[in-house]
C-alpha cells in the first residue's frame, strides 16, 4: 500500500473560506460574547469552595456600550489611572505630613508655655 492508495478524510479548515472566520470574529467582537460558568467544590453537603467565572468577549467600543471599562480606571493596566493613583496617594500624603508637623508645632508651644509657667512658678 503507497501513500497514493491511502483515502484522507477532507480537511476541516480547508472548507472554510478565510472569510467566514473573519466574519464570525468581526461579529463576535462587533455584538460580544459573554461565558459564564461557576465551578462549586462540596464535602458531605458543606460547601468548601466557590469560583465564579464570567467572561465578555468584546470590543472596546462594545465594552464602553455595556457600561464596563474597568480597564481605564485600573492602575495596573492603564498608565494614565497609575499616575492619578500616585497623585491621589501623594496628595494624600501631603495631607497628613501636614497634620503632623501642625500638631508637633502646638505640642510644642504648648511644653514651651508650660516651661515657662514652671519656671515663673519656681522663682516666686
Amino acid at each position: 500500500m503507497t501513500d497514493r492508495d491511502l483515502v484522507y478524510p477532507p480537511s476541516v479548515t480547508a472548507d472554510r473560506h478565510p472569510s467566514d472566520l473573519a466574519e464570525i470574529l468581526e461579529r463576535v467582537l462587533d455584538k460580544g460574547i459573554v461565558i459564564a460558568g461557576d465551578i462549586k467544590i462540596d464535602l458531605l453537603d458543606i460547601e468548601l469552595l466557590t469560583i465564579r467565572l464570567r467572561l465578555f468577549i468584546s470590543s472596546v467600543d462594545t465594552a464602553r456600550k455595556a457600561g464596563i471599562d474597568w480597564w481605564e480606571t485600573d492602575p495596573a493596566l492603564s498608565s494614565r489611572a497609575a499616575k492619578d493613583a500616585l497623585a491621589q496617594e501623594n496628595a494624600e500624603l501631603r495631607e497628613r505630613l501636614h497634620a503632623l508637623e501642625s500638631r508637633m508645632d502646638s505640642d510644642e508651644q504648648l511644653s514651651t508655655v508650660g516651661a515657662t509657667a514652671a519656671e515663673e512658678g519656681a522663682d516666686r
